[in-house]
């Protein structure tokens, strides 16, 4: 593997590519590989079910493969063509890693809906794709996607839906394959090429409707290709396995499950994280992927724990001790790292706390994979000082997920890495993003313009222009997709992303602020949810802070205002309220020094309610709909301004 920075002077670095290991021919699609490591390996674990005991029980790739033929089987007796839609709408799980398959066995693109999705964009989703036919994963979605699909095509759409949720539903569609013979089955599976769809994959809609990305076979198994023995020191060989509990409508979880799938790593699944830890516990993991949020809930629950039982001044000697080590750790490549006292604290501590943080994620993982959106420094550090490194990577649905990572013993935490194999990144001159590979997306289905404008062939002769489809077919890595993200490299080629472009802040005083560091760091606070910097057009930076009500409750039981107080009880009282205010503000002084006078945030107001999902304001990966947020709190920002 080898890195290459390009610089236009002594001092920028505007381009680095890591070199291709593998290519994959242009008749391959991603069900070679499940086929090739079924005949090196017919007795591989690949999966792992629930036992109904607590306990897993192992599927091996022959058997895996035999459900999704029978499955495939079935979909083509229901109608399913090579080029067909078909919708999956699930929580993460086995049956989805079955279905997943046996709609590319059978030659169709899938199109995956987040269990979350409203009615309205169910509707979008199935008129835009032109879907037939949906599996749901729960009974109880049946009516929100039917009232969808007639939204979309009115009451006599024809649309199908069957349930996909236990092994008796999949042999009930296995069921719907009289007279397909396993020659018919075999032609349907070969029908895609690499350049062909595999997948829709709808973008969250931070803004405007959700567009509708064409992910190729080769996105996905060129990707797998190359990002496997890129990061194979995190993936393992042999007794590896990782629980997948991110939502397999994410483009992130499934490019992993299919890296898994392709490698041989088995994968278990939840899709209830209310028993997330019960399931560390019993499955024990070797590596995790999360988004930055769960690794922040872990942090401030062992910290808030460790405060409840008395021991708060241990954990803290504890954590700045790890945060400590990783950081010299950090610097051991420039000849200096840990010293002997400091070693000597580290070994105290990873007997009286880490081990115990670390059988809580199952005693078993030696990596962590963060992506989605970006993870606190701080957060990093300190896993990474008690033994288990997050591994930084960047991406999104049009990058078929990472396309940089950090990876063990290439590693610059702040950063989101290097490219991986086969990719180029290119910093623009106004410091956008710039992204080229194997993994770019084909275009926007649908949508020719938003295809043209997405992405940039000023450096190519001659012109591309995206087909009616929104397609740009084979060659489409000769220009660059337009990322959105500001970021800058490194001279090691370290990729660091500074913000979205179109989230820029420009004060009334023509001072441009990048709200995303600022709001990194005022939520690294134990108290703090989530935090949305606003200034836009205004004198000066502003502020509204969404406390974590769980946590203000704990803490508010610890200092002695009370118990199960709300976060309005707290601030209704005088005492509470005022020291409940004094932590926010310590937070965003933190924040304050990062930053410039002009960039600080000079007032803010806590918000006394919750910024998730449910309430529009996250999208199904926790990444903040900032418009959203402004919009619905514009009345409490006209306050702060006046």
């Amino acid at each position: 593997m080898t890195t290459t920075a390009e610089t236009t002077d002594a001092e920028t670095i505007r381009e680095t590519t890591t070199e291709l290991i593998a290519r994959i021919s242009d008749d391959v699609n991603v069900t070679h590989g499940v086929l090739a490591l079924a005949e090196a390996q017919p007795d591989q674990p690949v999966y792992a079910v629930r036992n109904g005991a607590g306990g897993w029980l192992d599927v091996t790739i022959s058997s895996f493969l035999d459900q999704v033929r029978a499955v495939a089987k079935g979909l083509i007796g229901l109608g399913v063509e090579p080029g067909s839609k078909v919708a999956v709408m699930s929580a993460t799980s086995y049956s989805w890693a079955v279905v997943d398959q046996a709609i590319w066995f059978a030659g169709g693109i899938s199109v995956p809906i987040y269990e979350t999705s409203s009615a309205h964009q169910i509707a979008h989703l199935l008129a835009d794709s032109e879907a037939k036919l949906v599996l749901i994963g729960d009974e109880a979605l049946r009516t929100k996607v039917q009232s969808g699909a007639n939204m979309a095509h009115g009451k006599n759409s024809g649309l199908e839906i069957y349930s996909m949720a236990t092994a008796a539903d999949l042999e009930e569609i296995a069921a719907n394959a009289t007279n397909v013979t396993g020659s018919q089955l075999e032609a349907a599976r070969k029908t895609a090429a690499a350049d062909d769809v595999a997948t829709l994959v709808y973008t969250s809609g931070t803004t405007g409707k959700p567009k509708g990305v064409r992910i190729t076979h080769r996105n996905l198994a060129e990707g797998a290709a190359n990002i496997a023995p890129f990061a194979s020191d995190i993936l393992g060989e042999g007794e590896s396995r990782t629980l997948l509990f991110l939502p397999l409508a994410h483009v992130l979880a499934r490019a992993v499950q299919l890296i898994c799938l392709h490698r041989g790593i088995q994968v278990a699944h939840t899709g209830d994280t209310t028993t997330l830890l019960d399931d560390l516990g019993s499955f024990r993991p070797t590596w995790l992927l999360a988004v930055p949020r769960v690794f922040e809930k872990v942090y401030h629950s062992a910290a808030a724990k460790a405060e409840t039982d008395g021991k708060g001044r241990i954990f803290e000697a504890a954590r700045a001790t790890a945060v400590a080590y990783s950081k010299a750790l950090q610097s051991a490549a420039s000849g200096s790292g840990p010293g002997l006292g400091l070693r000597a604290k580290h070994g105290l501590f990873s007997r009286l706390v880490y081990g115990k943080l670390l059988e809580k994620l199952g005693g078993e993982v030696t990596h962590m994979v963060s992506g989605a959106s970006p993870l606190s420094p701080e957060i990093a550090h300190f896993f990474t000082g008690i033994g288990v490194p997050i591994q930084e990577g960047y991406g999104l649905t049009e990058s078929t997920a990472p396309i940089t990572l950090n990876i063990p013993g290439a590693t610059r935490i702040g950063s989101v890495g290097l490219p991986v194999p086969g990719n180029t990144v290119k910093i623009a001159e106004d410091g956008e993003v710039l992204l080229k590979g194997p993994v770019i997306f084909d275009g926007y289905h649908n949508n020719p313009q938003a295809t043209a404008e997405a992405f940039d062939f000023s450096d190519t002769p001659g012109e591309r222009s995206p087909n009616p489809d929104g397609g740009l077919g084979p060659g489409r890595g000769m220009g660059y997709f337009r990322s959105g993200d500001l970021g800058s490299l490194d001279a090691d080629g370290f990729l660091t992303i500074t913000g979205r472009k179109k989230e820029l802040i420009v004060t009334a005083g023509g001072k441009n602020v990048y709200p995303t560091p600022m709001e990194e760091s005022v939520r690294s606070h134990p108290l703090i949810a989530q935090t949305v910097v606003a200034g836009d057009n205004r004198p000066f930076v502003s502020a509204l802070i969404f406390p974590d009500a769980e946590a203000v409750a704990a803490w508010a039981q610890r200092k002695g205002y009370g118990e199960e107080l709300t976060v309005t009880e707290v601030l209704a009282h005088e005492e509470s309220g005022t020291a409940l205010r004094a932590e926010v503000q310590q937070a965003v002084q933190a924040a304050n020094e990062l930053v410039s006078r002009a960039e600080s945030i000079r007032e803010f107001r806590i918000i006394d309610a919750a910024i998730s999902e449910s309430s529009g304001h996250l999208t199904p990966s926790l990444k903040l709909i900032r418009g959203k947020v402004l919009k619905d709190y514009a009345e409490t920002l006209e306050e702060i301004y006046q």
